[in-house]
C-alpha cells in the first residue's frame, strides 16, 4: 500500500508524482484514469487526442482539499500514460479522415474513388479496433475491482467501456452532458463517429435502459425523430427548454429533482465538455453558444448520489487546448471532483453484485 505518512496535501504538487501530484501506483490506486488519445472522426476542431498531457499539467494547480467528499482521494487515483500506438494510429487516420471529409463536402461520390473507399474502410476498421482495445482495458480493470475513468479523445471513445460497464453492473442509465445528441447513424459514413456514439451504444448495449441528455442545443431532424420515437428510452433536456424554465422562475433544484427521477439505480456519466458554456471550453472541437455551468453539473451529481442511486463510472471528452489553458484547467477540476464523487458513491470495494443495480423506477 502507498505510504502517505510523508505526503503533505497542503503544499505545491510534485509533478514527479502522478496526476494531481498524488504518489499512488496503479496497483495501489482504487481509481484508474485511462487516457484514450483518439480523435479520428472529429468534424471541426481538433487537438483532444493530446489532452492527457495538458490535463496532467493543469492538475498540479488543483487543491486537494474537498470538504464535500472528504479524503476520498486517499483511496488512490492513478492516471496511465497515453498509449503511443493508439495516438500514432489516430494521427494517421485523422489525416485520412480530413481528406475524406473534404472530398464528400464537395458532393463527390465515394464509390467512384478507390482511394476514398480504401480510406473509409481503414477509418472504420480503426474505430472497431479502438473500441475493442478500450473494452479490453476497462474490462480488465473492472475485474480487478478498480473504479475506471475514461479521458478522451473525442466522444466516440467510451463505447467499449460502456460494454464493459454493462457486463459488470447489468442495467444502468447513461447521463450525457453534451451540446449534441450524438444519435446520428454512421455520420459522414463513419461507423464509429463522435456524432454516433449514443446511437451505437443504444443499438449494441441493451443494458442501457435509459439515456438522459442534458444541455443539447445543436441537433438534426434525424436525431429529433429518434428521440421522439424512442418510447422514452431517450429523455433529452434541451438547453433552450432548460433556460426558459429557469427564466420563468423554476429553480435548478426542481429541475434536478425531475432529472433524478428519470434515472434508475445505477448511473454512468458521459461528459462531453462542449455541454458547458463555451467560455469554459473555447477550444473544444465543436463549441456551441449556450450551455451549462460546472457547478450545475456537480450539484446534479450530488443529488443523484443523495437519492441513493449509484454513480458507477464516467468518461470526460473533447478537451482541447489552444493559446489559452482554460480548457485543461476546467477539465482537470471537473476530473478531480468527479473522481472523488465516484469513490464516495462506491464506499466498499466494487463487486459483481449486479442486484445492487436493479432498476428502481
Amino acid at each position: 500500500m502507498t505510504n502517505l505518512s510523508n505526503f503533505d496535501s497542503n503544499i505545491a504538487s510534485n509533478p514527479k508524482n502522478g496526476i494531481f501530484g498524488l504518489p499512488f501506483t496503479e496497483e495501489d490506486a482504487r481509481l484508474i484514469i485511462l487516457p484514450v488519445p483518439w480523435e479520428v472522426t472529429v468534424s471541426y476542431g481538433s487537438g483532444t487526442s493530446r489532452c492527457g498531457e495538458h490535463i496532467f499539467n493543469a492538475s498540479m494547480q488543483v487543491d486537494l482539499f474537498d470538504p464535500e467528499n472528504g479524503n476520498a482521494w486517499k483511496q488512490g487515483i492513478f492516471m496511465r500514460h497515453a498509449d503511443r500506438k493508439i495516438l500514432m494510429k489516430s494521427d494517421y487516420l485523422r489525416k485520412e479522415a480530413e481528406l475524406y471529409i473534404d472530398y464528400i463536402s464537395k458532393g463527390e461520390q465515394v464509390e467512384k474513388n478507390n482511394f476514398m473507399c480504401k480510406s473509409l474502410k481503414e477509418i472504420n476498421e480503426g474505430g472497431t479496433n479502438l473500441n475493442k482495445w478500450v473494452y479490453e482495458q476497462t474490462a480488465n480493470l473492472l475485474r480487478q475491482d478498480k473504479l475506471v475513468v475514461l479521458l478522451g479523445g473525442d466522444h466516440s471513445v467510451p463505447l467499449g467501456y460502456l460494454k464493459a460497464i454493462a457486463e459488470k453492473y447489468g442495467d444502468f442509465a447513461v447521463l450525457q452532458i453534451d451540446a449534441h445528441c450524438d444519435l446520428r447513424k454512421a455520420y459522414e459514413n463513419f461507423d464509429h463517429s463522435h456524432a454516433s456514439v449514443m446511437y451505437n451504444a443504444l443499438a449494441e448495449i441493451p443494458q442501457i435502459t435509459r439515456l438522459v441528455q442534458l444541455g443539447v442545443r445543436d441537433y438534426s431532424e434525424e436525431e429529433w425523430n429518434y428521440i421522439s420515437n424512442s418510447n422514452r428510452r431517450v429523455v433529452t433536456y434541451f438547453d433552450t427548454q432548460l433556460k426558459e424554465r429557469l427564466y420563468e422562475g423554476q429553480t435548478w433544484r426542481s429541475i434536478v429533482d425531475e432529472i433524478v427521477r428519470e434515472l434508475p439505480a445505477c448511473v454512468y456519466i458521459s461528459f462531453d465538455i462542449d455541454g458547458l458554456d463555451p467560455k469554459l471550453c473555447p477550444n473544444t472541437g465543436t463549441p456551441v453558444s449556450g450551455g451549462l455551468e460546472v457547478d450545475q453539473i456537480i450539484y446534479l451529481v450530488k443529488k443523484i448520489m443523495e437519492s441513493g442511486r449509484r454513480f458507477i463510472g464516467f468518461d470526460l471528452d473533447e478537451i482541447a487546448v489552444g493559446e489559452s489553458s482554460v480548457d485543461a484547467n476546467v477539465g482537470a477540476r471537473i476530473l478531480w471532483k468527479l473522481c472523488n464523487m465516484l469513490m464516495v458513491s462506491n464506499p466498499l470495494p466494487v463487486t459483481h453484485k449486479v442486484a445492487e443495480c436493479v432498476t428502481t423506477m
